[in-house]
């Protein structure tokens, strides 16, 4: 069976792969692997993300689905004061941001979770999120609906999302979820979300606005 990026144990044979990025005048190491997200350089859409973060950020920041680390070890860097958490459901990408954040000379928690799963409890002052649409919109939208959970009070979620991969609907279920939702930025057909004062209504049908997707679909 063929690993996708969200498989929790990858199976693929290892075939290493290092890059270089740079970022806010900082420059970035990555090694990533098969079985990862975007394992031959950095993606369209977390560039894109990356270029829409505010210019500092304190307190706990969380990189939600966060791969080998390029987002999370990016905004580390460009907000050295900041205790970043990386997450991700795939145990290779969990290692591989592990090391990645030691290979550039910082220190991050890195935690292998389903999701939330494994941060029950945690708030955060900024959560990003470029989500893993081939997982399906079930997948996905749970992924919003805990982010609005897990936001402090006056936090902020960035979420990058492809128009043609269903940016429009998602934003209008985030509007659900939170009180204020907009484009902060449109860019090679991607649009960047900024999502502020959760609504405290998460708790509603899990599955709304998710019925007839499969696990397959790679729009919302």
């Amino acid at each position: 069976m063929t690993d996708h990026y969200f498989t929790a144990s990858p199976q693929s044979e290892h075939q290493s792969f290092r890059f270089e990025t740079h970022y806010r005048g900082h420059t970035l190491l990555f090694e990533t692997d098969s079985g990862v997200f975007s394992r031959s350089g950095l993606d369209r859409g977390t560039e894109v993300l990356l270029d829409a973060l505010p210019e500092s950020v304190e307190g706990r920041v969380l990189d939600m689905g966060c791969g080998y680390g390029a987002l999370g070890i990016s905004m580390q860097k460009a907000y050295p004061t900041c205790a970043l958490t990386m997450v991700d459901i795939n145990e290779r990408a969990v290692a591989l941001a592990a090391e990645n954040a030691k290979r550039n000379g910082l220190t991050a928690e890195t935690l292998q979770s389903d999701g939330f799963a494994a941060l029950a409890g945690r708030t955060y002052d900024l959560i990003a999120i470029n989500p893993p649409i081939r997982a399906g919109k079930k997948v996905v939208y749970r992924m919003f609906r805990d982010a609005a959970r897990a936001l402090n009070e006056n936090g902020v979620v960035y979420i990058v999302i492809r128009k043609q991969q269903g940016a429009p609907s998602a934003r209008a279920y985030l509007q659900t979820l939170f009180g204020g939702v907009e484009i902060v930025r449109r860019s090679a057909g991607y649009h960047v979300l900024r999502c502020v004062s959760p609504l405290g209504q998460t708790d509603g049908p899990e599955n709304r606005d998710a019925k007839e997707v499969t696990d397959d679909d790679e729009s919302l």
